[in-house]
């Protein structure tokens, strides 16, 4: 029976055209080779699986080959090649200097420097970990290292660079080599299944890929370990199953429940990835890496950060089509906060719940910005008296005299309605605070031209009751079935009569606020032909309401006390007293 061998071993590059994912760096010293142009001391950085040995040991077999291809690469057939093949090769040296990095190791090595190699033209000395050799070892090695005999070649490799002293490093040629990217990583699996007669799922290996970490010779154990346990059919079920990976899945519904601020559902969901062991900081990590993978497929220009398959990729672009991007943004913020706080956290399972709750109510509207505040608010309502519309000959922009203005109703969870003011002759505007973002003026405000008719004439301007504005408006809500986002948003508000036919959408979070302004002059559009009056107008407002003591923040609670106690703000000042 043959003797089985890993896969890590098996396939390990032989010529440098089979290294996988250094083809600018093997070209280089395919060219240094080609060009008699070699130097005397080679430093090859990078993590760990990525190639350097492998390369050290091509590159040394190489130079020796006494009959070179016409690619660069060694003959596999001259003395030289054959030796190096069969593991009997006098010109290669390797020194592992984790255990051998003491300064009478250093000795022996430099006695053996001395002697000529027997077959072939270079002595290849390879110290793999050379990082970890001592001070005193490195500096019995500077003289050896700087003025080699001619025949020698020494080859230094580590994965922790910046622990090698200075003079060391001046002293080499510095190659830095790449992590190996995914599909690479997943190209190369797809030849050695192909060469082992195993049938891998794509998406089986991009998992492997992505639980190897830019290391080749890690994917190829792993590929080993999951062909095993599945009888040599790798399918990503029981890729997920056998890796312990949390599908993203889960993450899919859990972006499903913020959308449709379904707190019970998120919170089950994260009960069910507990129940299956997995720790609840890889699970909020993996949740902000899945936000971020979102945010980078929203924009063409981006997608190719996303280290996916096709058809992952055009999933998640279309899945993120439907998000804002600002709730994105803040979802990572959150999600990175929770990880930062994980450590510090008594009760690790109620800060993931928490966070979990707080991306659920991103979309509601509540005091803040973070989604952190007293629950969603109630639609705002206008008052029940009916409001007429405005005289037909009345300009454009000006209310009717007997039309008298409403107040927006104070809702139920009582924070503080905005006094809508009268629209101005230039247009409505959408306010934010005390800061005013105007429309264009209609069409109404353009020159006539005396060609035409005139623009009054050609104007919808059927009587409508404030009933009827509720009854269209529910009917453009619907329209919007397809968003979820913008769905949720506009049907937690209704338009209320500001003056004539103007009419104010109140919302309370600036993540609304930026999604209806995008939306506004869409929206007038459909509410004008709903109703069939084209002198309707809307604009947005975001109301900056007073919140009840008992849903106060820190800082509001501090500064009501120092409005109340003034001396206290100089108590603090004296003795640096801030809020923690």
């Amino acid at each position: 029976m043959e003797q089985y061998i890993v896969s890590a071993r098996k396939y390990r590059p032989s010529t440098f055209d089979s290294v996988v994912g250094q083809q600018a760096l093997t070209t280089t010293l395919k060219n240094a080779i080609t060009a008699e142009r070699l130097a005397h001391a080679y430093l090859f950085c990078g993590s760990r699986g990525v190639g350097k040995t492998s390369c050290a040991r091509i590159f040394a077999k190489t130079i020796n080959c006494t009959n070179r291809t016409a690619s660069g690469e060694a003959c596999n057939e001259c003395d030289s090649c054959r030796q190096f093949n069969e593991n009997r090769s006098l010109n290669i040296i390797e020194l592992d200097a984790a255990s051998h990095n003491g300064v009478d190791d250093m000795k022996s090595l430099i006695e053996q420097v001395m002697v000529p190699p027997s077959v072939g033209r270079y002595r290849v000395f390879i110290i793999d970990e050379v990082h970890m050799l001592t001070s005193q070892a490195f500096n019995a090695f500077l003289k050896t290292l700087e003025e080699p005999p001619g025949y020698v070649v020494f080859i230094l490799a580590t994965t922790e660079k910046h622990k090698i002293i200075p003079t060391i490093l001046s002293r080499c040629q510095i190659y830095d080599f790449n992590r190996i990217s995914i599909s690479d990583m997943v190209a190369h699996m797809q030849r050695v299944a192909a060469s082992e007669g195993i049938q891998a799922e794509a998406s089986a290996l991009n998992v492997i890929a992505q639980k190897a970490d830019g290391a080749m010779r890690d994917a190829l154990s792993i590929f080993d370990q999951v062909a095993a346990s599945s009888g040599g059919n790798i399918t990503y079920a029981a890729t997920i199953e056998n890796l312990n990976v949390l599908d993203h899945g889960y993450y899919s519904r859990l972006v499903d429940a913020f959308v449709a601020q379904d707190v019970p559902a998120a919170l089950l969901i994260y009960k069910e990835i507990r129940a299956k062991g997995f720790d609840s900081q890889f699970f909020i990590n993996g949740l902000g890496l899945y936000m971020r993978d979102l945010m980078v497929a929203s924009d063409p220009s981006t997608i190719c950060l996303l280290e996916a398959p096709d058809n992952i990729r055009a999933e998640m672009a279309e899945r993120a089509a439907k998000l804002h991007p600002t709730f994105l943004y803040k979802a990572m913020e959150l999600c990175n906060d929770a990880d930062f706080n994980f450590r510090q956290a008594s009760n690790k399972q109620f800060l993931i719940e928490l966070t979990l709750i707080r991306l659920c109510q991103l979309l509601s509207p509540s005091p803040d910005e973070s989604g952190s505040g007293g629950g969603q608010l109630k639609p705002l309502v206008a008052a029940a008296t009916p409001v007429a519309a405005a005289a037909p000959g009345v300009p454009q922009g000006t209310a009717a005299p007997a039309v008298q203005p409403q107040r927006v109703q104070e809702p139920a969870v009582r924070y503080k309605a905005v006094e809508p003011q009268a629209p101005q002759s230039h247009g409505p505007a959408h306010t934010i605070g005390s800061f005013s973002l105007r429309r264009p003026a209609r069409a109404a405000a353009e020159p006539e031209k005396p060609a035409e008719a005139p623009v009054a004439a050609q104007k919808r301007q059927a009587a409508y009751s404030d009933a009827d504005i509720a009854s269209a408006w529910g009917r453009c809500v619907a329209q919007y079935s397809s968003e979820p986002v913008l769905s949720s948003t506009l049907s937690a508000i209704e338009p209320v009569r500001a003056r004539g036919d103007s009419f104010v959408l109140s919302v309370s979070s600036s993540i609304q606020l930026d999604i209806l302004s995008k939306e506004i002059n869409g929206l007038e559009q459909k509410l004008r032909q709903a109703v069939g009056n084209d002198d309707i107008s809307l604009e947005v407002r975001l109301v900056e309401g007073d919140l009840p003591s008992s849903l106060w923040t820190d800082d509001q609670v501090l500064s009501a006390v120092l409005e109340k106690h003034p001396g206290l703000a100089d108590f603090m000042a004296k003795y640096k007293m801030r809020l923690m």
